[in-house]
């Protein structure tokens, strides 16, 4: 079932490419395996997906730690808040920190990762959605955040992430996208040695338009695994 759905992913991700323009082969997709077990992963690993994505620290430390020594290649990622307490554990497991917000939390990794052999991507969140949602409030902030995470050298930034509004108002959502390209456009050009490859957006409801904005990562859960079971 999870083989299937992600080839019926890539293929809609290559039809949309096509349609704007784009090349497929600059979008990676990656796995929101939150509330999933091994076998899901096993699955998606069989069907080729190397890029999976996390929301909590226990559940990937659980499931990730036996599972990335025993399939060489899987990159994991963090994508939901991270508290300083968890940041340790985060460091030591994940390839990339998306879900980064706060200058408070760049001190952190960045102090944490002084000694470790292999920088620490991460990617600056910016907020376009709900006034719940995490994130920094604009350019401005993020400014000063790459500024700080280029104060460590084992902090590497490789592009900005957001979560789009939950609602069926397309332009809405297209808008929420459209700002993070706005904010890599500026960021490029005020930081133009750094790497803003990545655009982390797009999940399940919406990749489709976050494609046509230009996304290179998508964030899939449902669509690929299923329900989550709480």
């Amino acid at each position: 079932m999870v083989a299937e759905a992600l080839q019926r992913l890539y293929e809609r991700i290559h039809e949309v490419c096509i349609r704007v323009g784009r090349d497929p082969g600059e979008v990676r997709l990656m796995g929101v395996s939150k509330f999933h077990e091994r076998d899901a992963l096993e699955e998606a690993w069989e069907g080729g997906l190397r890029l999976f994505g996390e929301n909590r620290v226990q559940e990937a430390v659980r499931k990730f730690s036996g599972f990335k020594q025993d399939h060489p290649g899987t990159e994991l990622h963090m994508i939901g808040s991270l508290q300083r307490n968890k940041a340790r554990a985060a460091a030591a497991l994940f390839d990339c920190i998306q879900s980064v917000d706060r200058d408070e939390l760049i001190s952190e990794l960045g102090t944490l990762t002084l000694k470790k052999e292999q920088p620490l991507m991460v990617l600056l969140e910016l907020h376009t959605g709900e006034a719940s949602k995490a994130g920094y409030s604009g350019v401005e902030h993020l400014f000063r955040a790459t500024e700080r995470v280029l104060q460590f050298p084992n902090l590497a930034i490789r592009g900005l992430m957001t979560m789009a509004p939950f609602t069926e108002d397309r332009e809405i959502i297209r808008g929420s996208f459209r700002s993070l390209v706005s904010a890599r456009d500026q960021l490029q050009v005020r930081f133009p040695d750094s790497d803003w490859s990545c655009l982390s957006m797009g999940m399940s409801n919406d990749f489709e338009i976050a494609l046509e904005e230009g996304a290179t990562l998508l964030r899939i859960g449902t669509a690929l695994f299923g329900e989550r079971r709480p």
